[in-house]
């Protein structure tokens, strides 16, 4: 398999506790917290292209505009649908959806770059 646009993924969990905008720091309410709602995107997108790089290589997140546009609370379910949308060089863009069990609540369009695990290991641990 290659990558194509189109390729797709969803992904999903439950709010718990430690997912709200008050555990992680990114606010005072027991709502889902954005971080952990880009967090989810992410692996969205990771899942839309899981299995189709060489041995070696992965992606690294470079970019997020994200809006999270309606709080969900703690015990409702949410989830990410993921799309690649273009493949430019080692440059890979998505769109990403976020629903809870009422209706959508977030959208982003997130790049990620292919790079070599092992030399972008190496670099940044050369930081050290």
């Amino acid at each position: 398999m290659e990558l194509t646009i189109g390729l797709k993924a969803t992904v999903s969990t439950v709010v718990e506790r430690e997912d709200t905008a008050l555990e992680v720091g990114s606010g005072e309410l027991l709502v889902y917290a954005t971080p952990c709602m880009a967090a989810l995107m992410e692996g969205a997108a990771c899942e839309a292209i899981a299995g189709i790089l060489p041995e070696g290589q992965t992606t690294v997140g470079t970019g997020l505009e994200l809006a999270h546009t309606a709080a969900t609370p703690v015990g409702m379910e949410v989830h990410a649908d993921a799309e690649l949308t273009a493949v430019e060089g080692k440059k890979l863009t998505f769109s990403i959806q976020v629903f809870d069990e009422a209706g959508q609540i977030g959208h982003a369009i997130h790049t990620r770059v292919i790079v070599s695990s092992q030399k972008f290991l190496d670099r940044v641990y050369n930081k050290l």
